[in-house]
């Protein structure tokens, strides 16, 4: 059996502990929606990407959508060989960096 002192110091760790995670959830929610209303106005209004054409992807620039490079780790290459792209790990496209991939600017 647990002592009244000790249960009563229990279960108001418990109602504190309690409101502060239901404060936090409360307050990330209400955050994410005004983030989302915002978000959701500036697409309304703003110019589409100029570098992207609006589409948020563009053909990597490094391996130029091959989707592997050429790489050796000597300086004087005996053999090369091909490795999957760093930039776009092999789907031959990157995020645009001008709008990072939204689309509009």
């Amino acid at each position: 059996m647990i002592p009244k002192p000790l249960r009563t110091l229990g279960t108001g760790a418990a109602i504190i502990l309690g409101g502060i995670l239901t404060l936090n959830l409360a307050s990330s929610a209400t955050i994410r929606a005004i983030r989302l209303t915002n978000e959701a106005k500036r697409r309304k209004i703003a110019l589409p990407c100029g570098v992207c054409r609006g589409k948020g992807f563009y053909i990597c620039k490094l391996c130029k959508g091959n989707a592997t490079i050429s790489w050796s780790p000597l300086y004087d290459p005996v053999a090369i060989n091909p490795c999957l792209c760093p930039t776009c790990d092999g789907n031959r496209v990157q995020r645009c960096l001008n709008c990072l991939g939204k689309g509009y600017d």
